[in-house]
Formats: structure tokens, C-alpha cells, sequence
């Protein structure tokens, strides 16, 4: 309660009538250096808008020919400028990441379309011919496209550490996704039970026509885990503009690469929101669909370090019995309540992987 007017701050008590102090206005002006500052946030979100934009034509469109001109107009920078503002944002030359994208998907291709010959995932993913792949293949990950099929790739020896076009030693394979120690999971028993539990309900895993969706995202490159720090910009960007309106709203995480073969600095993930299609984005902040089809629904009730689990659960013993072999389309996770209410702070989630008829 305000006591009498007397007892008010004398720069409060000023504007009770309408006027305001000095010393008030001057408070409200940004000094030039915030302004600077601001305006260069501004511009650096612009960028990246621009260079995710780039990312995602490239994904969309990774078995065909792209050259520096179209790319170049995808970010709408000039074709001189484009090549070393994308260098510098993503940490890549524009051919190295063509290329590496390209052999990542090619090697998932491998694992999970084996009536596909190599020829035919190669010529898929954009590469020339059979040799030129083979030779990036072997120089990429240490050992033949056709011994990557056959399993080869689960001997980490067999992946050599190889320098990039900076010169930069490639990481290994991460492991996060699969037991820590390396051993097969059989001969893990505590690790073989969650996963009997997690699977042993079917009707928590079914397959389902899903509809497309048109999102908002945050995109986010590391760790998985750190796709954590992108719903938060994404949610201070959503709540002012109305945007949230649980149940209707789904938020849901996009996973890109293959963990078990991009190293883990250059995984992408989106941390994405469901919007109408006429919403418009700026900055940090894009907009991609999702495209809907055929895909395994898997439902589970997990704690935070369970994640990996669930995965496994539905991708290596589910999947290889169920008739279905996954299918080049966005993978995503949809976030079903807020854990902090839960008795259990657990995280009730649906994975949903894209699937097509073995």
C-alpha cells in the first residue's frame, strides 16, 4: 500500500501527474552501446537464419547437383560472400559439408535398405558413380561400403581418425547411443532387462499415418542433449506471440543426423513448436515441415537418462522383427507432459520413426 504522497520517492511522486523526471527518461534510452549491441545480435540471427535455411535445401535436396549459385540464392548473400559466410558459421566448407552429409546418409541407406545396391544408394545420396563413392566412403570411415553393411562399422577399430579439408582430425564415432562400454548389448544383462521392460507392452509401439506438420524451430548442432538450450529461446520466442496453446500445440525435438555415425560436435537437432502455416519467423528463429507418412509410434514413460534406452528399445529390437526398414524422413520425438508434475519427474514421450515395407 502507497502511504502519503509525502513518504513516496520524489521521482515516483513526479508522475502522478503525468510527468515524468529527467533522471527516468535518461534510464529509458538505450545508451549507443546498447543499441550496437542489439543490432549486432539482430544481424548475427539473421545469419544463421540464412545459413539454416541453406542447410535445410541441402538436406531436402541431397541427391541432386548443387551448385554455389543456387545455394548462393537460397541465402540470398552474394555467391562471393556465401562460401566464407558459410564456412565461418558452420565451422565447414560448403563441399566438405555437402559431402559429409551425403556419406552419413549413404551409410544409413546401407544399414537400412539391403535390397539396394550400393550403386543405386550412391547415385541416391548425389555422388557421380560407384567409384568416386567408394573411394570417399573408405577415405570417410576406414573401411568399404560393403563391409559397413555387413556390420563392420560396430568395430571401432575399423573407423581410422582422418583429417578434414581444414586439417582438423575427425572425432570418433560417438557411443552415446548404445551401451557405454562397447560390448553388445547381450552380455550387458542390466542394460537387456530395461529393454525387455520397455518392450515388452506392444501396444506401446504401433504404426501409424501421421500428418505433416509446419513448425517453428530452434536449431541446435552438439550434443544431443544440448537441444535443451534451444526450446528455451524458441518458448521466450513463441509465448509473446500467442503461440502456445496446449493440447493443440505439440512440441516435438528433430533429430537430423545418426548418432551412431556423425561425430557428436556436428549432430543437428531442432527443438521445434507446431504453428499456422501463415505464422512468420525471423531471426534464430526458422520454420521447415515435417512431412508426414508411415511411421512406428512408439509411447514410453522414462526417466531423463532413459532416453537412449527407448531408442534402442524401438530401433534395434523392435524394428529388425517388424517387417517395416526405416525410411529417409525427419525422425522426431513429441514431448507429452512437463515432467515437473509428474510423481515420478518422468517424461512421457512418442518416438517417431519413419518406416517403410521391408
Amino acid at each position: 500500500m502507497i502511504g502519503p504522497i509525502n513518504q513516496i520517492p520524489a521521482d515516483l511522486a513526479s508522475t502522478i501527474d503525468g510527468r515524468r523526471p529527467p533522471m527516468i527518461q535518461k534510464e529509458r534510452k538505450k545508451s549507443p552501446k546498447m543499441v550496437s549491441i542489439d543490432r549486432r545480435q539482430m544481424l548475427r540471427e539473421e545469419y544463421r537464419s540464412r545459413i539454416n535455411r541453406v542447410i535445410d535445401y541441402i538436406d531436402r535436396n541431397i541427391g541432386k547437383r548443387l551448385s554455389l549459385d543456387e545455394l548462393a540464392r537460397v541465402a540470398n548473400f552474394s555467391r562471393f560472400h556465401f562460401h566464407r559466410i558459410f564456412h565461418a558459421l558452420v565451422g565447414e566448407t560448403l563441399n566438405a559439408f555437402i559431402n559429409r552429409i551425403r556419406l552419413e546418409r549413404a551409410a544409413c541407406l546401407l544399414e537400412g535398405n539391403p535390397k539396394k545396391s550400393i550403386t543405386e544408394i550412391a547415385l541416391d545420396c548425389g555422388f557421380s558413380g560407384s567409384a568416386a563413392f567408394a573411394r570417399s566412403f573408405k577415405e570417410r570411415f576406414g573401411t568399404s561400403a560393403s563391409e559397413w553393411r555387413k556390420g563392420g562399422r560396430r568395430d571401432q577399430s575399423k573407423i581410422r581418425k582422418t583429417e578434414s579439408n581444414e586439417g582438423q582430425p575427425l572425432s570418433k564415432i560417438r557411443k552415446d547411443s548404445g551401451p557405454a562400454s562397447g560390448y553388445p548389448i547381450a552380455e550387458q544383462p542390466d542394460i537387456q532387462r530395461r529393454l525387455e521392460s520397455m518392450i515388452s507392452k506392444k501396444q506401446d509401439i504401433k504404426v501409424k499415418e501421421l500428418p505433416e506438420l509446419e513448425v517453428a524451430y530452434v536449431r541446435h548442432v552438439g550434443p544431443f542433449q544440448g537441444v535443451a538450450g534451444a526450446f528455451e529461446k524458441l518458448m521466450r520466442w513463441a509465448g509473446p506471440r500467442r503461440l502456445i496453446n496446449f493440447p493443440e500445440t505439440k512440441l516435438l525435438a528433430v533429430y537430423h543426423d545418426n548418432p551412431d555415425i556423425t561425430e557428436t560436435d556436428k549432430l543437428r537437432s531442432s527443438a521445434c513448436l507446431t504453428i499456422p502455416k501463415n505464422t512468420r519467423v525471423e531471426g534464430e528463429v526458422g520454420k521447415m515441415t515435417i512431412p508426414g507418412g508411415l511411421f512406428a509410434v512408439a509411447r514410453f514413460e522414462i526417466s531423463q537418462g532413459e532416453f537412449g534406452d527407448a531408442w534402442n528399445a524401438l530401433m534395434r529390437d523392435w524394428l529388425p522383427g517388424s517387417g517395416y526398414q526405416p525410411d529417409d524422413r525427419m525422425c522426431y520425438e513429441i514431448y507429452l507432459n512437463d515432467p515437473k508434475e509428474h510423481p515420478q519427474r518422468k517424461f512421457v514421450i512418442e518416438i517417431c520413426e519413419p518406416i517403410k515395407p521391408l
